[in-house]
Formats: structure tokens, sequence, C-alpha cells
């Protein structure tokens, strides 16, 4: 087995505990990490399996809504979790304490071209990402819904 995929296996371990905590503390504990972004927590369903899944991820603000990175670490395929917001772009997120209702869509070329600057100010290694991939990098963009 290679490297890549092992730190792969070996992080699904650690975001799962990272969600227990986040949910647990009620995101006292686990929005904010030191050097990473402000981190929230995505629910999202399988686009083959119907299952629920949650994935902790880093995020920035536009206005209030927020932007999350499809980089999977610059990995050459988009992150699994991007696949199925796109075949089930309604559900759930909780940033910090609050639980929202969200809309998921990917951000027009134009939206990506002004928000690219703020993920990589958010945090430096998606610079990377991008470089390492030749595949653009999407910008899921969480509109709050009723």
């Amino acid at each position: 087995m290679d490297l890549s995929k092992l730190a792969w296996k070996a992080a699904g371990p650690a975001m799962d505990a990272h969600t227990l905590i986040y949910r647990a503390t009620r995101g006292r504990v686990g929005h904010k990490v030191p050097g990473a972004p402000p981190m929230l927590l995505l629910d999202h369903v399988g686009a083959k399996s119907g299952r629920k899944r949650t994935s902790p991820l880093g995020y920035f603000k536009d206005g209030d809504d927020p932007v999350i990175v499809a980089s999977k670490g610059g990995h050459p395929r988009h992150p699994g979790w991007y696949h199925n917001l796109m075949a089930n772009p309604d559900t759930e997120i909780q940033l910090g304490s609050e639980q929202r209702p969200v809309h998921a869509r990917t951000a027009t070329p134009e939206e990506r071209a002004r928000l690219w600057p703020r993920a990589v100010e958010t945090y430096r290694g998606y610079g990377g990402y991008q470089e390492k991939t030749d595949r653009v990098i999407p910008l899921v963009i969480l509109e709050r819904r009723p």
C-alpha cells in the first residue's frame, strides 16, 4: 500500500473522533484547531449508498455563507463528500454551536476567481494543493435555507 493511501485510511478514525468531540461539546472543542481554518461539521448523504455521513471541514465565510474547499489535499479526484453534495445538495451543517440547514452549490467560475484568494488566505495549504493537481479545486458555497 502506498503512503498516500495509508494516510487517507489513518485520517478516517481521526475525523470520526473530531466529529464526536465537536458534537459532544457543541463546537466549543473542534471549531478552532491550531494551524487550521475554522472547522464545521458537514452532514451529507452518500450518492450511491444513501448512508448519512458527517465530515469535519475547514471553512471561511462569504457574507453569512460558509464556503468549503473540495481539495482532498490536491488528490486527482474530488473528495467523496463533494460528490455526495452534488447528488444531495440540501443538507445541514454544525457551525460552532449552531445547527443550520443549507443548500450546497459549487461556486461559479466568477465566484471562484473572487473567493479563491480568500481560501488561500484562510489556509495557505490550499494554494499548494491546487498546484499539485490538474483538476480545478471546487469551492462549495453553503447557502442558508429556511
